[in-house]
């Protein structure tokens, strides 16, 4: 894909380095809640006060940090910020990324650039006006308005909030474990995070979301699949509208095609587990991924994407 040089997007929020790294990957699942606190506060005696030997060990500590030119009292009134003398750590310092991981952010930032552009045309030649999302990096771990979501999540799309969340390792882990590689299989992940923006400026996920608490797990799998396959259906239509422009290399669709097979259910639970429970699945076999990415692809049409109707 021929990005370089072309526009990016504004709509992004950087918070890496704001969690801790948990790991692992579940690709396009959904952000979940809960997670572990660190309980706050230190253990205390019984009695509430401090011994002598804990005062002179503290006294000590004291002075043994003033030698060092940390004025403890200092920081204890700078919010506990500690700045070692001629080091003084900024935000930008301790979340400084390598030169890849910047292309990467970049690279991100220009796929969404051309998701706005796509879906900003699409809207107002029906008359309306598209809401631009925004798309949050993070890694290890991140807060959401549809809760608290590690990067086992993988990339997930929040309705609460209309923000795609994305831990850029998770390329990593689609090129190596799911064997995925490819600028244009990472546009895809986006662009099927940006498909469930649409999704949810269009009334299709409230409606879901309202008719699931009223289904069974297995029709709420089934629903979720005809959700997911129709997001497909839309990253495939701004796969359309991307070649128009020009910047598709040879073999981009491939790799595309590859990465909806390559995370298909079926596919996914057979690596994993050596067999499959299609009962179970809630994102579309390898089969239903790679068909419905291609007729959004070919067509170029939201009316190609009914998922809802007929088999899916």
């Amino acid at each position: 894909m021929e990005w370089k040089g072309r526009r990016q997007s504004d709509n992004i929020e950087d918070q890496r380095g704001a969690g801790p790294s948990m790991g692992g990957g579940n690709p396009f699942g959904r952000g979940s809640g809960g997670g572990f606190r660190i309980p706050m506060g230190g253990a205390r005696r019984a009695g509430g006060g401090m011994s002598i030997g804990t005062i002179v060990f503290l006294v000590v500590i004291y002075f043994v940090f003033k030698m060092m030119g940390i004025d403890l009292l200092q920081v204890m009134g700078n919010g506990g910020q500690v700045s070692m003398p001629g080091f003084e750590q900024t935000e930008s310092a301790s979340r400084r990324s390598s030169p890849q991981e910047e292309e990467t952010k970049a690279f991100m930032a220009t796929v969404l650039a051309e998701t706005e552009d796509t879906w900003s045309g699409i809207f107002k030649a029906a008359g309306e006006t598209y809401e631009e999302p925004k798309m949050v990096l993070f890694s290890g771990s991140v807060q959401s308005a549809c809760g608290f979501a590690s990067a086992a999540s993988g990339p997930f799309y929040c309705p609460g909030d209309h923000k795609v969340y994305l831990d850029m390792s998770f390329f990593d882990e689609l090129a190596n474990k799911f064997d995925a590689a490819g600028d244009f299989a990472q546009a895809y992940v986006v662009a099927h995070e940006v498909g469930h923006h649409v999704q949810n400026l269009t009334g299709i996920l409230p409606r879901f979301n309202q008719q699931r608490q009223r289904m069974s797990e297995v029709e709420a799998n089934q629903m979720s699949v005809r959700v997911e396959l129709q997001a497909d259906c839309y990253a495939g239509i701004w796969g359309k509208y991307t070649e128009q422009k020009g910047i598709l290399e040879r073999g981009d669709l491939e790799e595309a095609l590859n990465a909806a097979t390559q995370i298909g259910d079926d596919t996914l639970q057979k690596r994993m587990q050596g067999y499959v429970v299609p009962e179970s699945f809630n994102h579309g076999t390898s089969e239903q991924r790679r068909r419905w990415f291609k007729r959004g692809f070919d067509s170029g049409r939201l009316d190609a994407c009914n998922t809802f109707q007929g088999e899916p």
